[in-house]
């Protein structure tokens, strides 16, 4: 049993917990108790490229990579994600994804922390800037059979995909997703407001890493950021971070995009849990990761991804202006675990995936004090690499 403020309502509740089930659910009555921990929907991550030195991009990705991010991603509060494979040659992405959907049925606990995989291009802009850190060789058209052979590999357990809408079959591509029961999101991209405009009316529903993946500079207006943020029908991810978006960019972004339409992701990338110095990766060559959690290109300001975690990103969106602990935890709880059709209420019979932890104004991390999240536990979990 265990009592708790539920981060969105604010009511205290004293759950009971069996066989990794919520058993029962008490109201309790009185005014909120400071020293009690906060009660809240595990969180969920639209984008995962790795974790404590493991990749999910590496040609050798194989089971112990999975397990050991999963295992990762557990500790820090997360009930579900999606292994994020970026630009590569169709040989490599299909590898990858055979290799996830193979440990996701070898291990039945990862089943419930991978509902799907999150394929971000290769249908991106070739330009410099908007392509990002994806190697520019692979970027290609979009291809309805290239994405059934990921779903043939995957055993259709590709649910995102990230693409640039400018390209003339992206229309087409867009449908043909949406009707294998695939979300597709913008992103890493040079589209203009046209391309954006009928990319949501073929179906694209989201926007990857908003304010991120674009041009170094775009006309004031209009750009491919007004067009996505004034768009009703496009949900937009962000990186809260604070180095990927400044606080007063990312605070006027969630506004315009509103609290319904916004969703946190981490975006994190291998080194996310590893020591501060500098490294080698396949992806971007020499990296440089600080002691804040910045990872630029060796000897640049330019950023080379994300390293912390969903949780920091919870604590971030809570200390700005306008926003509360229970608007953070609907961006990255209750928004994305929506997407994807996961239940986030606390009902009795509902899956123990929730979390504890403190955490009060000014504070820079969840202080988790519990992760529950006993549906997805594994029998015997040893602790991951890199904590």
């Amino acid at each position: 049993m265990i009592v708790g403020r539920h981060a969105i309502s604010g009511d205290i509740l004293e759950l009971t917990v069996s066989g990794g089930r919520i058993a029962a659910v008490k109201r309790l009555e009185g005014s909120s108790r400071e020293d009690l921990p906060w009660l809240a929907p595990g969180l969920v991550d639209l984008q995962v490229n790795g974790w404590g030195g493991h990749d999910f991009n590496r040609a050798d990705i194989d089971d112990e990579t999975v397990c050991a991010v999963a295992k990762g991603m557990r500790e820090q509060g997360i009930r579900a994600f999606l292994p994020t494979v970026i630009t590569a040659s169709r040989e490599t992405i299909c590898n990858a994804l055979s290799v996830i959907a193979e440990a996701r049925r070898k291990h039945a606990w990862l089943a419930g922390m991978i509902p799907g995989i999150h394929v971000e291009g290769p249908f991106i802009s070739p330009q410099d800037g908007a392509r990002g850190a994806h190697p520019r060789d692979h970027v290609r058209e979009p291809s309805c059979d290239e994405f059934d052979q990921w779903q043939e590999a995957s055993g259709a357990l590709v649910k995102l995909v990230t693409l640039c809408p400018a390209a003339d079959a992206a229309p087409a591509f867009i449908r043909h997703a949406r009707a294998g029961g695939c979300l597709v999101s913008i992103g890493h991209s040079a589209a203009d407001t046209a391309d954006i405009a009928a990319a949501a009316q073929a179906g694209a529903g989201f926007s990857t890493h908003l304010g991120n993946g674009i041009a170094s500079t775009l006309p004031r207006h209009p750009n491919l950021l007004w067009a996505q943020l004034a768009n009703l029908t496009l949900q937009a991810m962000f990186i809260a971070d604070g180095h990927h978006l400044d606080r007063e960019t990312l605070t006027a972004m969630l506004r315009a995009k509103g609290l319904e339409r916004s969703i946190l992701v981490s975006d994190m990338v291998a080194l996310a849990g590893m020591a501060p110095g500098r490294y080698r990766q396949p992806i971007g060559g020499d990296v440089e990761l600080s002691a804040e959690g910045r990872l630029s290109m060796a000897g640049t300001s330019m950023l080379a991804g994300a390293v912390r975690p969903l949780a920091d990103g919870v604590a971030l969106a809570a200390s700005l202006e306008g926003f509360s602990l229970g608007d953070a935890i609907t961006m990255a709880a209750v928004n994305p675990a929506t997407a994807l059709g996961l239940e986030t209420d606390f009902v009795e019979g509902a899956a123990a995936d929730f979390i504890a932890f403190h955490w009060a104004p000014g504070d820079r991390h969840l202080r988790l004090c519990e992760t529950t999240l006993a549906a997805g536990r594994p029998a015997s979990p040893e602790r991951a690499p890199g904590k």
